[in-house]
């Protein structure tokens, strides 16, 4: 079976809090053209979780990554 990657591993990996890290999700996922994989892997009702180094992870973890302003 494949290793699966949970929201919640992500967001204690990258120190953020659970609720901005959905909101940012949500937002990235509903713009299929800029997150094409993030949008496929994305089914609601559902925990956001990713098979581990697939390409909707590496997208989550871009969308998730710390902003610089």
């Amino acid at each position: 079976m494949a290793d699966i990657v949970t929201l919640k591993a992500l967001c204690e990996e990258l120190k953020l809090d659970p609720r901005e890290a959905r909101e940012r999700l949500r937002a990235a996922a509903s713009d299929a053209k800029a997150n094409p994989e993030l949008a496929k892997a994305r089914k609601p009702r559902t925990p956001w979780q990713w098979v581990k180094g697939s390409a909707a992870e590496r997208e989550a973890r871009t969308v998730l990554a710390p902003q610089s302003n």
